[in-house]
């Protein structure tokens, strides 16, 4: 980035963006490419946010929804076949298009704004920016592991920046978000055009500035709260600081979800899930339902199965990976697209997502006490999410929160619930949380054997890692590893990232 500074993918939406930021424009400058010094935290944040939105809740949530076996490839298909065999190479645009995009679109946007926020000590501006930065570098350091952070966005120093650990970066991300939430974020007067430009708060109906500042504040609480878990297993003492610090400093968490919402059914403006497979490919029948969650839902007559694939029980499902089978199983001709609308939001944490890391921290460290509150508040929006009642029934019986058995057991139900709770354009978060904790557990016998128990994940039939060999992270894109000699020794994608379990 030398004179201007990378938009969002989604130009056309960028466009809209930046113009509803800025008043007056040169019509002899790009409005989709600004120049630098022209460039405002009021024009770069809401790119930016698009930029993330669009790779996490686009290609990356499709990656994820089959890596957690919400979907599967369509035996009359073949777009996502590599993703579903695990072949993902290193020249897959799966892998260049989100690092490159988040990498020197959305960050090199975040770190812009960050400056000039800190410059004119806007400090709602540099709050937004910094949690934003964090969210998307620790999107990045799940699936790569190591990434450019410490040298990363200064191709004025550093041409071909070094690869931090992801625990550092963790460790420095944390230290960014409580140096923004040290400043005074609530005492700039609020603008008439900042509800437009706060793409994650400011266009839902908040009554005053403070409120959305509020949830700016809770947001990144529940950042800090998600990465710390992220460590439980590798880091348990450093976990357990962080986050008892936090609850007794009576940090507050989201209770409303933070994500993108102003998508339109227009081409270049729909949901970024929507646009990339269903809109912009030669069919819209790549993906199909998945026995693991359908087997699920079904086996525990959660209704949110009619949601999530548009139909009523029972639906037909594919046997994860099992594309090339169908004429041994004529019920996957029947099998379902998920059901994706064109305005369906981009979550980056929920509602329920909070509650069910609250449910978590309760358990780890305070032996239980408020546990059940917090697990039956997450169910319950979980389920609104999915424009449902509260699952009375559900609560007090399959999903009723257990009251004994240890603390794996409790942790299980706990991240199970959750699991079931990310579908749609927040799937790669269940990717995720099934790398950390390992649930849902991984079956010993694949879903047409005898012995499966409906939810646990198998291992694809052509699959090309070995029996087992379950996908754990990002190779790195060849053009990096092309122009930059520090990118790290290659790895096996079966390999953990520095928090697997």
């Amino acid at each position: 980035m030398k004179n201007i500074y990378k938009a969002s993918i989604l130009i056309s939406f960028s466009a809209l963006l930046l113009s509803s930021g800025c008043s007056k424009l040169d019509i002899n400058t790009d409005p989709n490419r600004p120049l630098v010094d022209k460039a405002t935290p009021e024009s770069l944040f809401p790119a930016a946010a698009i930029s993330t939105a669009g790779r996490v809740g686009g290609d990356l949530s499709i990656i994820g929804g089959l890596w957690a076996q919400f979907w599967t490839q369509n035996n009359g298909s073949s777009q996502y076949v590599t993703l579903d065999t695990y072949d993902l190479q290193n020249s897959s645009a799966f892998i260049n298009g989100p690092y490159y995009e988040l990498m020197t679109g959305a960050l090199s946007d975040y770190k812009l704004a960050i400056e000039k926020s800190v410059a004119n000590e806007d400090w709602r501006y540099n709050l937004m920016n910094t949690v934003m930065k964090a969210y998307t570098y620790q999107v990045l350091v799940d699936l790569f592991d190591k990434v450019p952070y410490t040298e990363a966005l200064q191709p004025e120093k550093f041409l071909q920046p070094k690869f931090d650990d992801g625990y550092t970066i963790y460790k420095a991300l944390i230290a960014e978000i409580d140096a923004a939430l040290a400043k005074d974020f609530r005492s700039t007067a609020n603008a008439p055009e900042d509800a437009k430009i706060d793409l994650v708060f400011g266009e839902r109906g908040n009554a005053a500035f403070i409120t959305q500042m509020d949830n700016w504040e809770r947001f990144a609480n529940t950042l800090k709260l998600k990465m710390f878990l992220r460590m439980a297993y590798v880091k348990p003492a450093e976990a357990e600081a962080g986050i008892k610090a936090m609850v007794d400093a009576d940090a507050e968490f989201l209770e409303v979800n933070a994500g993108v919402t102003a998508y339109e059914n227009v081409p270049n403006r729909s949901n970024p899930f929507f646009e990339y497979n269903f809109r912009r490919l030669n069919t819209t029948d790549n993906l199909r339902s998945s026995v693991t969650l359908i087997s699920w839902l079904e086996s525990n007559n959660d209704p949110r199965a009619r949601v999530y694939y548009g139909q009523d029980s029972p639906i037909s499902a594919i046997n994860q990976g099992d594309f090339f089978n169908a004429p041994n199983h004529p019920e996957y001709y029947d099998a379902v697209n998920p059901a994706i609308s064109p305005t369906a939001p981009v979550w980056f944490i929920t509602a329920a997502e909070s509650y069910f890391m609250q449910a978590e921290l309760f358990e780890r460290y305070y032996g239980g006490d408020g546990a059940e509150l917090m697990y039956n508040r997450a169910v319950t929006a979980a389920f609104a999410e999915a424009g449902l009642p509260q699952p009375k029934n559900l609560l007090e019986g399959a999903y009723k929160y257990p009251k004994a058995g240890n603390l794996e057991a409790k942790i299980k139900v706990i991240i199970v619930q959750k699991w079931a709770s990310f579908f749609g354009s927040h799937a790669l978060e269940a990717f995720f949380e099934q790398n950390r904790t390992g649930y849902p557990e991984i079956s010993a016998v694949y879903s047409t054997e005898p012995g499966y128990k409906p939810g646990d994940l198998v291992y694809v039939p052509r699959g090309v890692t070995g029996a087992g060999n379950f996908p754990r992270r990002f190779l790195y894109p060849d053009y990096e590893k092309s122009r930059n000699s520090n990118t790290p020794a290659e790895v096996p994608i079966y390999t953990k990232v520095w928090w697997g379990k």
